[in-house]
């Protein structure tokens, strides 16, 4: 089984605590990212299930096995690291199949394990056995680099390395894959193939997945859940729609997408929506809170900017000026000033019709269904 379940996961390095009481509970066949930013502790909770690091407290379970005590090498782990690892002297074929030589190493003796070790050194001169040959050929074909078998990984581009280092960990059939960052090392345009290559064979293999971020495009793009960390604590876990929706504080509002974050009081509760104030601002929201004190949340992308506005809309409606326009390709960011706010709202760009520019006066209008209250 693949499933993975960390209960109560401390890590202290001397006097630094890195991880603070984590739970996860990561069920067999599931894509789940680790997101956050560096020092989080998400690298150290990957390292924790690998066996990379022991725990100062908690278990860690794979399957239904605590594996605290089990070395890395029998967790049933495969490995992706930031930096692929690869062995630059030796080609595609022999670099996929170093684990499996290893894994007929350990099972061998010094006479049965010579060719092993001669196959290791030079694969030109030590053929490979049937069953190795067709497994490594099999994974190649399937991350599409059959036809680069024989050549150098220095020789190859990022990409191609990336994918020689997924199928290495691929190869060994492992009942949890664990990867590291694996796409930092790319450009904007390659990571985004990437992610489709990896969420691909991730679906195909049914292979349960635990993904390291700080990349909140990449978690949400690729994942069926997502645990934010910060300072060493998870703060929440869902799925990429809910963390969205639904953020539970306002670092998860801020780090998971872009959002405007107000500080606001309760003046009004009515039967179906509340009233907050913000810096002389009244926004009325649907969201019922028991909170007086809350964090106001507004997606930049829920706020319509125009010149026109009804007044007699139920919708929340603000003057503002706009202080920066920014051309951003499909989209156009404005920086809008309301009283003592500065608020961003996201707006899709249609050809033809012209970005207004710094100075011009605009209402700003957002739906009470859009203000959410934390």
């Amino acid at each position: 089984m693949g499933s993975v379940k960390v209960e109560n996961l401390t890590k202290k390095f001397d006097n630094v605590t890195a991880l603070n009481d984590v739970n996860l509970d990561i069920k067999e066949g599931e894509f789940f990212a680790l997101l956050g930013p560096s020092g989080c502790g998400k690298t150290t909770t990957m390292r924790c299930i690998a066996g990379f690091e022991s725990p100062t407290s908690g278990n860690i379970k794979i399957g239904d096995k605590i594996v605290n005590d089990l070395p890395a090498n029998t967790r049933n782990c495969g490995m992706v690291f930031q930096s692929y690892a690869l062995f630059p002297h030796l080609n595609v074929f022999e670099n996929v199949a170093y684990s499996l030589n290893i894994k007929e190493i350990k099972k061998g003796n010094i006479f049965t394990n010579m060719k092993t070790y001669g196959r290791m050194l030079n694969g030109r001169f030590f053929k490979y056995p049937k069953e190795i040959t067709e497994k490594v050929e099999k994974i190649l074909s399937y991350v599409e680099l059959d036809k680069y078998s024989n050549r150098l990984t220095s020789e190859l581009s990022g990409g191609q390395q990336q994918r020689v280092a997924l199928a290495r960990a691929l190869v060994m059939e492992p009942a949890v894959l664990l990867m590291d960052e694996p796409l930092s090392n790319l450009d904007q345009k390659l990571r985004h193939t990437m992610r489709n290559t990896i969420r691909k064979i991730q679906q195909d293999l049914g292979i349960t997945t635990i993904f390291v971020t700080h990349d909140q495009e990449e978690a949400m793009s690729m994942a069926d859940r997502v645990a934010v960390m910060s300072g060493g604590e998870v703060m929440q876990i869902g799925t990429p729609t809910d963390l969205y929706s639904n953020p539970k504080t306002p670092f998860i509002a801020d780090f998971v997408g872009t959002s405007n974050i107000l500080k606001g009081t309760v003046v009004e509760k009515a039967s179906d929506y509340v009233v907050v104030k913000t810096n002389g601002l009244l926004l009325k929201s649907y969201l019922k809170t028991e909170k007086d004190n809350v964090d106001i949340i507004i997606r930049p992308e829920h706020i319509n900017v125009t010149k026109n506005v009804d007044t007699n809309s139920i919708a929340n409606i603000l003057e503002g000026e706009i202080l920066v326009s920014t051309y951003l390709g499909s989209i156009v960011r404005y920086d809008v000033k309301v009283g003592e706010q500065e608020i961003i709202i996201d707006t899709t760009y249609k050809s033809g019709e012209g970005i207004m520019a710094a100075g011009e006066k605009v209402n700003l209008v957002i739906d009470p269904e859009r203000v959410l209250l934390i």
